[in-house]
């Protein structure tokens, strides 16, 4: 399917380039990420993705919410992704979207289930809202850490859509195995 942009009524569309999707990952992740380092655990890696937030925070960059994708069983991290929504003007750009789409890119892929692939986690500081719950089933992932709950973001004032207790239900049912509460306190 190819979108003609000058066949739009809107003549101010025609300058919106949509040939391409470039997420830009923000320059800090670089360093304060150990690349290198096995996260053995499940707190570890709930863990990084706390962090990760902690420091979009800190950095005044967007929202209180970091994920990182690793390797179920090395532990060896994949990618990461941190709220990209207001400084990238996109609503889309979530901590979990931006940690699968890296991830995508980095195994080249549009499955993390693809039969030659490690099994993949996918960690994530907070109870991930509607929208990246259902790109956690379409990704491939098989086990979905959480930390915070959907209640603690919602008492900051996130709004997390139609998340209901089927929801996780039909993500397990699907194969993908749920922890919650990791570290939740942090």
């Amino acid at each position: 399917c190819r979108l003609s942009l000058t066949r739009l009524p809107f003549p101010f569309l025609t300058s919106v380039r949509m040939d391409t999707l470039t997420i830009r990952l923000p320059e800090w992740l670089r360093d304060a990420v150990a690349w290198e380092r096995r996260y053995e655990t499940d707190e570890e890696r709930v863990g990084l993705a706390i962090e990760l937030a902690r420091q979009n925070v800190l950095r005044d960059l967007a929202g209180p919410f970091g994920a990182a994708v690793f390797e179920s069983e090395s532990g060896r991290l994949v990618a990461v992704g941190v709220n990209l929504v207001t400084p990238e003007r996109n609503s889309l750009l979530h901590a979990e979207v931006v940690a699968l789409h890296a991830a995508h890119a980095v195994r080249q892929s549009y499955t993390l289930a693809e039969p030659e692939l490690p099994a993949h986690d996918l960690a994530t500081s907070c109870a991930p809202c509607a929208m990246c719950l259902g790109a956690t089933l379409w990704s491939g992932v098989r086990r979905l850490l959480i930390g915070a709950s959907r209640e603690d973001a919602m008492a900051v004032g996130f709004d997390e859509g139609p998340v209901f207790p089927a929801s996780y239900e039909y993500l397990a049912d699907r194969g993908v195995e749920l922890i919650r509460g990791i570290r939740r306190a942090e």
